[in-house]
């Protein structure tokens, strides 16, 4: 059985009152966007993700990591939104079901997901839902009237799962009648499977929302340097941040001998406090011989990733007297970027010369400082 995964963010935040709609604030060094998605990426059941948003927040996007996600306009409603996304699914071939979630519920645990994921296979409709534990009141003209038995009501989360089939041919018939809860399109409930929800899984709103989910995630900020430096010979190819630099002189080194994402290595790995770039890349191991260093930083990214780290700032100065970077800098910084999964304005690249001095400045080698920031999700 094949999943699909669709995500309604192009909301416009009325109620937050900020001038960033709140998917686009992040949290431990994400967006509320992120961190929903990173969280599906992990389901192999889930072949595709779709994010619905809307044409003014473009802008936002490099805020978030667009990997792999189809991008499908929202539209003037919610339900028209979903209906847009339903609309590109069904053109796709082996989805057989549909997972539907609000951006603004990004705290929901993996252990739902995946529970949801199994009761689908036996239900057409699968809904998280919540008791309600309040007392309730009914009123009329501004008075109470009545005392509502609490056990006749609960509450719905998202993510909602559906077959694909029948949730599109069920918004193409109810046009515009359902704002919120996909599910109440099911006219027969017996098809539909209530499973416990979280708490924890409420839906962001307000400020005072945003505050309290914030407290569910405590974080420690670390900060590592590092340092490398090269020769510069003939012969050797110049490697400056993951980008090939025109050069008559090229880095010796036992792997491409890229001083920029060898000190951002040993930055990443004192931060994380793992140790240097030696113990984990030896340059007596022929494993490594002319590794490219795009695939080692790659390696570092996911293996911190594992610890609960995520990089969030990195701040490089290359020193070098030849060539001139002022027009590699931007590309350097995205291919850094893109290398560690952050966004753009999370990486700042300086060029320096040695003022002719010492082998530097004789332009005989390259070399960079770095210092990276991590946050650690505990």
């Amino acid at each position: 059985m094949r999943f699909s995964f669709i995500l309604l963010a192009g909301g416009n935040s009325s109620r937050f009152k900020s001038k960033i709609p709140k998917q686009y604030h992040k949290i431990k060094g994400k967006t509320l966007i992120d961190i929903t998605i990173d969280k599906i990426r992990e389901f192999k059941e889930i072949k595709k993700i779709i994010l619905v948003y809307d044409e003014k927040h473009k802008k936002y996007f490099k805020k978030i990591n667009l990997k792999n996600i189809t991008l499908i306009k929202g539209g003037i409603t919610r339900s028209k939104s979903t209906h847009n996304a339903l609309s590109c699914l069904k053109n796709l071939k082996r989805i057989d079901k549909v997972l539907i979630h609000d951006a603004a519920r990004p705290n929901f645990s993996k252990r739902l997901i995946r529970n949801i994921l199994i009761n689908a296979k036996k239900n057409k409709v699968v809904v998280p839902v919540l008791k309600i534990q309040d007392a309730l009141k009914q009123k009329h003209n501004k008075k109470v009237v009545a005392n509502l038995k609490r056990n006749n009501f609960f509450t719905t989360q998202t993510p909602q799962c559906f077959n694909l089939n029948e949730i599109f041919q069920l918004h193409k018939k109810n046009k515009d009648k359902y704002t919120d809860d996909d599910f109440s399109l099911i006219t027969i409930n017996d098809k539909v499977k209530f499973i416990k929800g979280e708490k924890k899984n409420f839906k962001i709103t307000d400020q005072e929302d945003f505050d309290l989910y914030q407290k569910f995630h405590k974080t420690i900020t670390k900060v590592g340097i590092g340092f490398d430096v090269h020769r510069l010979v003939k012969g050797r190819k110049l490697y400056l941040g993951g980008i090939s630099i025109p050069s008559a002189l090229g880095t010796l080194g036992h792997s491409d001998g890229d001083p920029v994402l060898h000190a951002i290595i040993d930055s990443i790995l004192g931060a994380c406090s793992m140790g240097d770039i030696g113990d984990k890349f030896s340059d007596k191991s022929i494993k490594y011989k002319n590794i490219r260093s795009d695939k080692l930083i790659k390696e570092v990214i996911d293996e911190i990733k594992k610890k609960n780290y995520v990089v969030s700032n990195i701040d490089i100065n290359i020193i070098t007297q030849t060539p001139k970077l002022k027009k590699f800098k931007k590309q350097i910084s995205i291919n850094i970027a893109n290398l560690c999964k952050i966004s753009l304005d999370k990486v700042n690249v300086k060029a320096k010369t040695a003022e002719k001095l010492g082998i530097i400045g004789q332009e005989k080698a390259i070399a960079a400082e770095v210092i990276t920031s991590v946050i650690k999700n505990v």
